[in-house]
């Protein structure tokens, strides 16, 4: 049953006397009640969605997030329970993707791989978190129903506010920090979870939570991250990190030699990243100035690694660019495209030479059935009526992406917080953020060595939304639950 706890009476008045103009609820929730049989236990909760203001260091509003809120209700208090806090990536992706398809009660109507189905919807998700921990996901400005507040001038306030790595990271900080303060959860171990740019996101969040907020982690989750300092780079190092990826992609379409086909992938993966590190890197270093016999051997080691022909590798000049191998694994074979953030998906394009896909075929078939199920789930299910658009992807203007330091950051979070500990998740078949990168992003975080016990690694077969496919789903949310016991103090004092 459907009740109001606010309602915020400005945005009603607002809307009687001038209906034409598009507002949002500044700060406002509404709350419904459901429940969900998770590893054969009936799980009650309690679900808030609405709007939470974010106020500049003067404390005038410039923007409203909005959010929704699980909350266990018939487990031990709310102060015991661990809490999630949970964001998407873009920069400028909704909180829509973990929230109706991994971690959340409820998920899509999709096949067991994650395709879509008609009739579009969502059903119960039977291997949620929320048994273990209660869960916050977060849409930043623009992105979801959440949005910019004009100032008392009628002017809204600037975009260098919101839309850049720290810009970003500050005022998501001080926005936990009222969240934890109005829902009493202050006492509750906390983690936060990033996918793709998400990953950026929190990396930084951990620092300036800690150093602004006051506020202390158990854990941070990166799934599928985004790291700057790798990603989009360019060079010998870039570069190599992806040919496991190349090897996975190969292996899932069957086409590469018979030698590797016949083996697991799990058994052929460790070859390709040793040859990747030890060979491919200080070969691409080199540059034109390697000799033209190495040349030739490497592009028979990349060509047996990848199912690519040494001869367009030669042509590459042994730096083949993602969106390449992209368009050419299957050109020859079945003229067919791979996805980017998942190359199990297959594509269409117009003609079958050129140098890159068309369009992003596992993109296309994931909003298929991600932006129906969204804005059917907050109006029927969670009783928010907006004619506000939800943005699935919603516009940040310029990105700042300079003083990114957000690797670090989690380095010195982690030094300072002998509590915090680490998981990253990666499908092997992501070929924008592949799996290989995030191990080495990983592995930079603490060049010491000595913090690396608080490390774990999750890997998936499947690709940078990992959870769409059921049996990943299922091991993904497992390996969550598992990470929040590992990442409990259990009673141990907070010391070295």
């Amino acid at each position: 049953m459907k009740f109001y706890i606010k309602l915020f009476f400005i945005f009603f008045s607002i809307c009687s006397i001038n209906a034409q103009d598009l507002k949002i609820p500044v700060d406002t929730t509404i709350v419904t009640n459901g429940s969900v049989t998770i590893k054969d236990k009936q799980v009650n909760y309690k679900a808030e969605t609405g709007f939470q203001p974010v106020w500049d260091e003067e404390g005038t509003m410039i923007a409203s997030l909005y959010y929704t809120y699980y909350k266990r209700t018939n487990d031990k208090p709310a102060n015991k329970r661990p809490i999630i806090y949970s964001f998407n990536g873009g920069p400028g992706s909704a909180s829509v993707w973990m929230h109706l398809a991994y971690t959340g009660p409820k998920i899509l109507k999709i096949d067991e791989e994650g395709y879509p189905i008609q009739p579009y919807g969502v059903k119960d998700n039977p291997n949620s978190i929320l048994d273990v921990a209660d869960i916050v996901y977060i849409n930043p400005v623009n992105t979801g129903y959440s949005r910019k507040i004009a100032g008392k001038d009628g002017k809204m306030p600037e975009d260098k506010l919101f839309f850049g790595v720290n810009a970003d990271i500050k005022y998501l900080a001080s926005w936990m920090n009222t969240f934890t303060t109005r829902h009493n959860r202050w006492e509750s171990p906390k983690y936060i979870i990033g996918e793709s740019y998400g990953g950026t996101r929190v990396m930084g969040l951990s620092l300036e939570l800690q150093n602004s907020q006051w506020m202390y982690l158990n854990g941070v989750i990166l799934v599928s991250p985004a790291d700057y300092k790798v990603l989009r780079v360019g060079g010998p190092l870039s570069s190599s990190l992806n040919l496991p990826y190349y090897t996975a992609a190969a292996w899932y379409h069957k086409v590469l030699p018979k030698e590797l086909q016949s083996k697991d992938l799990l058994e052929i993966l460790p070859e390709s990243e040793d040859f990747a590190i030890n060979e491919l890197i200080p070969a691409l270093a080199k540059g034109g100035f390697i000799d033209n016999d190495e040349k030739q051997r490497i592009a028979k080691k990349m060509s047996y690694y990848s199912g690519l022909s040494e001869k367009v590798i030669l042509q590459q000049n042994l730096d083949v660019p993602n969106r390449f191998f992209w368009k050419e694994l299957l050109r020859d074979k079945t003229g067919q495209t791979i996805g980017r953030l998942d190359s199990r998906y297959l594509g269409l394009d117009k003609v079958e030479t050129g140098i890159s896909p068309d369009y992003s075929a596992e993109l296309t078939s994931w909003l298929h059935s991600f932006t129906p199920a969204i804005n059917s789930y907050i109006k029927n299910k969670l009783g928010l009526n907006i004619d506000v658009k939800y943005n699935v992807f919603g516009n940040v203007g310029d990105w700042d992406r300079t003083n990114d330091n957000t690797r670090d950051n989690l380095r010195q979070a982690m030094a300072q917080n002998p509590y915090l500990k680490i998981m990253t998740q990666s499908g092997y078949y992501d070929g924008a953020t592949t799996y290989f990168s995030a191990k080495y992003s990983q592995w930079q975080i603490d060049p010491s060595g000595k913090m690396k016990d608080r490390f774990y690694f999750k890997g998936y077969r499947s690709g940078h939304m990992m959870y769409l496919r059921n049996e990943d789903l299922i091991k993904a949310n497992d390996d969550l639950r598992e990470f929040i016991i590992n990442s409990s103090s259990n009673g141990k004092a907070a010391k070295y």
